[in-house]
């Protein structure tokens, strides 16, 4: 199926509904739940009508705060047919975090899951608004959270001033369809569907409002890449509640008729692999850290032979022997290499299956269509010729920008409409991008910008390196110093004095870290994607601990 741009997020589902409607849309493996297209689509027209019952209003902020659970796509497209932004919040989130994305957002409407290992989800949001234990059947009044008015609770039992689930598709009954096909004709395509938070690793989480034609045809783009059709089945090995697993990998299945196949409420390497051999799933998903997990994991052993065929890895340089054991031992022939941003509405570039692996591990691929990408030089903005080093820019599917912060908007978005990515990275005369860092992560040493990749590929290449991560510290004389973070492959062994006789041999003096360390594990996201930046606070306490 071809899409134009001319759909929502709601027209979406109803084309794909209509076409394939019972074929498997979302198949839960924990609760054995099987839900055809047709059901997904009934099921969200019934919650869309159930919103508008509870007087939400075109334009308003929905939070859902969930893990992987089989009405989580519901809520997401039920909020588009009533026109209400969607937001998800992280998994990983308390109530402090809770509360600054509830009113930053001024959410109207939160639907959520009691927990993930009991009620923490529920308790934490009454201690925000302790309001929930009295009635409110004209919506809430909660003083902590004044522009909260309903709460939806995934489960069979909410507090007095909440809804459960099957109380609110039955107050869904009471509002006609004609009346949500109304609704449904007055969200255009430019539209903010999605307000999706940004990490906040180096300052206040932003709130970026990503329009309908944004998301679909990014999808699509990245579906077509992959070469999806409603023959696939996608394993969902990542959090819903970030743009890779709700948009990158979930919304690019839906538009191709593909099955959602979640193995467990949070990502799980045994899971994730017991559900590819269990439901002969063709796709995979997550960053490099994710796969090497999954290799490591007992049950890999049962991968040989399975369907796997596609997917994508992103989020992180991928190292030439871990690409070359997915395709070869996991079967993963076509895994392609994403990079995207949330800002830019999903994918900004991916590689092809036809590209050779090499080009696959050593480039982000090219941009996808309608996307367009400029190397930016840092003095001046204009576009470097091929093979430059400067900022990675875009545009053409890029947010609406980032909800009630201005002077954020205008330093991303400059006037030319080009998105300001924070990436460095290169372009050469076939359109492959390569991707350097972030700018906030390059190591200022003495005057020299050291890209932490360029150590990383060199020891990712040592037979007894399973993980990397390279990262700057401060340092009186010289700026930054580089410091290194190892994780051994199981069963090896390796001394700092072989590590560095090996770097000796093939990087520069002033690339050697001053500071390397061998770990069990690194700090990580949701995504598995290494908090560097957590890595540098843990390294300057250490080095401080060290000098008294």
């Amino acid at each position: 199926m071809e899409y134009d741009g001319a759909l929502t997020l709601g027209g979406v589902l109803k084309e794909v509904a209509s076409r394939w409607g019972q074929r498997e849309a979302i198949v839960d493996l924990p609760s054995g739940l099987r839900l055809s297209y047709a059901q997904f689509d009934r099921y969200s027209d019934q919650l869309a009508r159930a919103f508008m019952a509870l007087g939400l209003k075109p334009g308003q902020r929905l939070a859902l705060w969930a893990p992987n659970l089989p009405p989580w796509m519901v809520v997401m497209f039920a909020a588009a047919k009533a026109g209400v932004v969607f937001s998800s919040v992280d998994t990983s989130f308390g109530a402090p975090e809770l509360a600054y994305q509830l009113a930053q957002s001024r959410c109207a409407a939160l639907v959520l899951a009691p927990g993930i290992v009991g009620d923490e989800y529920l308790e934490a949001l009454c201690s925000l608004c302790p309001e929930l234990s009295s009635p409110a059947p004209q919506g809430l009044d909660c003083a902590g959270l004044p522009a909260l008015r309903r709460v939806i609770v995934l489960g069979e039992n909410a507090p007095p001033g909440a809804l459960t689930w099957d109380q609110a598709m039955e107050v869904g009954r009471t509002v006609p369809m004609e009346t949500l096909a109304e609704r449904m004709a007055q969200v255009k395509p430019g539209d903010t569907a999605t307000l999706l938070y940004t990490s906040g690793t180096t300052g206040r989480p932003k709130g970026v409002m990503s329009p309908h034609r944004g998301l679909i045809l990014t999808s699509a783009a990245g579906g077509d890449n992959q070469r999806l059709s409603e023959e696939d089945r996608l394993v969902i090995s990542v959090p819903l509640c970030h743009m890779f697993g709700c948009i990158c990998i979930a919304m690019a299945g839906i538009l191709k008729g593909a099955a959602l196949v979640i193995p467990s409420l949070l990502p799980e390497p045994g899971a994730t692999l017991q559900a590819v051999v269990k439901e002969n799933c063709t796709a995979l998903y997550g960053p490099p850290t994710s796969f090497i997990a999954m290799m490591d994991d007992p049950a890999y052993q049962q991968m040989a032979g399975g369907g796997l065929r596609t997917g994508v890895m992103a989020g992180a340089q991928c190292p030439i022997e871990v690409m070359h054991k997915v395709v070869e031992e996991m079967g993963v022939s076509d895994i392609l290499i994403g990079y995207g941003q949330t800002e830019a509405s999903s994918w900004i570039s991916t590689s092809r299956p036809v590209d050779p692996l090499e080009l696959r591990v050593s480039t982000v691929g090219r941009p996808v269509p309608g996307a367009e990408v400029k190397i930016a030089d840092l003095a001046d903005g204009q576009a470097l010729p091929p093979g430059g080093v400067g900022e990675v820019c875009t545009r053409g599917y890029v947010m609406n920008g980032y909800f009630d912060l201005p002077a954020e908007t205008a330093q991303a978005l400059d006037r030319e409409g080009w998105l300001h990515t924070g990436d460095l990275g290169t372009m050469d005369e076939d359109g492959y991008i390569r991707i350097s860092g972030r700018m906030k992560e390059v190591i200022r040493k003495d005057g020299l910008a050291i890209f932490p990749a360029d150590i990383e590929e060199v020891l990712f290449a040592h037979p007894a390196v399973n993980t990397v991560s390279v990262f700057g510290v401060p340092h009186p004389e010289l700026g930054e110093e580089v410091a290194c973070w190892i994780k051994l492959v199981n069963h090896t062994q390796a001394t700092e004095r072989e590590i560095m006789t090996y770097l000796r041999e093939r990087l520069p003096q002033n690339h050697l870290p001053a500071w390397l360390r061998f770990v069990d594990e690194f700090p990580m996201t949701p995504l598995g994607k290494i908090k560097k930046f957590r890595m540098r606070e843990i390294m300057l306490a250490l080095l401080e601990s060290e000098s008294d």
